[in-house]
């Protein structure tokens, strides 16, 4: 893809990761129903804890963003 003077491919791994982390219910089900509208695609995650936690969405570049359902571990 190439948007401006930048020139950008497919994500270096499946490992890099955008992570929120959305700990109300509701608010995690809108999320995932909007990522799903907008045409991102659910996909297992290569590492397993994150679809225990949460939902793993790929883009057609192949970035990653997960919805993870608790709160930060601060």
């Amino acid at each position: 893809m190439l948007v401006g003077l930048f020139a950008f491919g497919r994500s270096p791994s499946q490992e890099h990761l955008l992570v929120f982390y959305v700990p109300e219910a509701h608010a995690l089900q809108q999320a995932v129903a909007q990522m799903k509208a907008a045409g991102f695609l659910p996909v297992v995650s290569l590492n397993s804890y994150w679809d225990e936690v949460g939902y793993t969405f790929e883009d057609p570049d192949g970035y990653r963003t997960v919805l993870e359902g608790r709160a930060w571990p601060v």
